[in-house]
């Protein structure tokens, strides 16, 4: 059985940001959503959870880092192609994220990303192991 990854998030308003995720082309597991939480589902094996701050708070007894402030964690998600990097960060951009940084391509490896709502950042790569730097 193949290991699942849930990231939890914290998030101002759970129903505009499950609104962000779809926009994305995420899916929404309801069986796991309230008007606390919202579980997207990106992949078999990787799921996040849109947690309101308030519910976030009930796991933690440390402080909770706000994302639009500072950066606590970086998500990188893998693509198939160039093409489908630039899609997904301009779909997170119409969606009302916003792009910190250019794209960067290192040759072997094209990445860009977005901040979400709330300011959580994702990095999407590309990787063309076929173009890897030989030592």
């Amino acid at each position: 059985m193949a290991t699942k990854i849930f990231v939890n998030l914290p998030v101002r308003n759970v129903e505009k940001s499950k609104a962000f995720y779809l926009s994305l082309g995420y899916r929404n597991d309801a069986r796991f959503t309230d008007e606390k939480a919202a579980c997207m589902v990106i992949s078999d094996e990787i799921h996040v959870m849109l947690l309101h701050v308030d519910y976030f708070k009930t796991f933690t007894p440390k402080a909770i880092a706000d994302a639009s402030e500072s950066t606590e964690v970086l998500l990188c998600l893998s693509c198939e192609s160039r093409a489908e990097v630039d899609a997904q960060v301009a779909k997170a951009v119409a969606g009302g994220g916003s792009t910190p940084n250019k794209a960067q391509d290192h040759g072997f490896m094209y990445q860009h990303g977005f901040q979400d709502l709330d300011g959580h950042m994702w990095e999407l790569a590309y990787m063309d192991m076929s173009a890897f730097p030989q030592a």
